[in-house]
């Protein structure tokens, strides 16, 4: 399906950026907590203990964790760069301000590290995603597990790009209009990411084992354990 890639860490953007625009237009809050519920049921939530803690990094404005609440989970934090987007976060979960290449957790203290559309925005391939994954790597407890969910170069992204670059598919359509608008406000870092698949994976190996790994409609589903 297609889907909002969500500007968090390595983008922050005032309240006026094209960006942000478009992506209210792309997609209300309720609509983005909905999805989230039904990705994470499919990447096997129903199952998870209900007090797990539970971290999302690149949590953005927060729906990720208000959709983890909904569930049932009681042991949330979150983690983004941008404060002006964790402000926006109305919930009971902790949202901390930093940088996931250095999180701020102990060893071994978390059982779930989630990401749903953020390690696309950083900067530097393969350094940063290197240094992400070794972080969430020390932070996991052994029997821990990773969640990603990113966009992925998959022959539906690559007709959804190119059709909502038509003219008059963005006049026919606010939503292609709006994605759009959002793919070439992040390009530097959308194409590099899209560009480099065989490196991705290569990294998130030699981090984690995979328990369910995936790519269709655009996105790469992964679910992994620590090495």
């Amino acid at each position: 399906m297609l889907e909002t890639p969500i500007k968090t860490e390595a983008q922050e953007a005032p309240a006026s950026d094209p960006w942000e625009a478009a992506y209210l237009r792309f997609e209300t809050h309720e609509q983005e907590i909905c999805k989230f519920i039904r990705r994470l049921n499919r990447r096997g939530a129903a199952q998870w203990p209900r007090n797990a803690e539970i971290v999302e990094l690149f949590c953005g404005r927060g729906n990720g964790l208000v959709a983890l609440q909904r569930l049932g989970f009681t042991h949330l934090e979150g983690v983004d760069f941008s404060p002006r987007l964790i402000a926006q976060y109305k919930g009971s979960a902790n949202c901390i301000v930093a940088d996931c290449r250095t999180l701020p957790f102990g060893d071994s203290s978390k059982d779930v590290l989630i990401v749903q559309g953020g390690l696309h925005h950083l900067p530097n391939l393969p350094a940063d995603l290197d240094q992400t994954f070794t972080e969430m790597q020390r932070v996991l407890r052994k029997d821990g597990f990773v969640v990603f969910v990113e966009p992925w170069r998959t022959p539906f992204l690559e007709f959804v790009r190119v059709v909502s670059e038509l003219p008059v598919i963005r006049w026919l359509s606010g939503k292609m209009d709006a994605f759009a608008t959002m793919v070439e406000h992040e390009l530097p870092t959308y194409k590099q990411w899209l560009g480099q698949p065989e490196l991705i994976t290569r990294v998130a190996h030699s981090h984690f084992v995979p328990v369910h790994e995936s790519f269709a409609w655009g996105k790469w589903n992964f679910v992994g354990m620590p090495r």
